[in-house]
């Protein structure tokens, strides 16, 4: 199971990660991969001038952009 956390604080959420939980999404859906993975919506950590932040299966990533997730995504098959 992949676990993909999205912080949905408003620094995270306004600098792309509403975006980025859409790509995530739109990538869940074309890859075939709802079964192998779970989004989780986080509020503010304050880490807010690292945003916008993901953290998938434990790791953290800061200031991602969609092309950063889907290098990240392909990572976890």
């Amino acid at each position: 199971m992949i676990e993909i956390k999205v912080c949905m604080g408003s620094a995270c959420f306004l600098k792309g990660n509403q975006a980025n939980l859409e790509y995530i999404r739109k990538y869940i859906e074309e890859n075939n991969l709802a079964a192998e993975v779970k989004i989780i919506g986080g509020l503010c950590e304050n880490k807010c001038e690292q945003g916008p932040r993901i953290v998938v299966n434990g790791k953290e990533y800061i200031q991602v952009t969609d092309e950063q997730i889907k290098q990240i995504l392909k990572k976890q098959k």
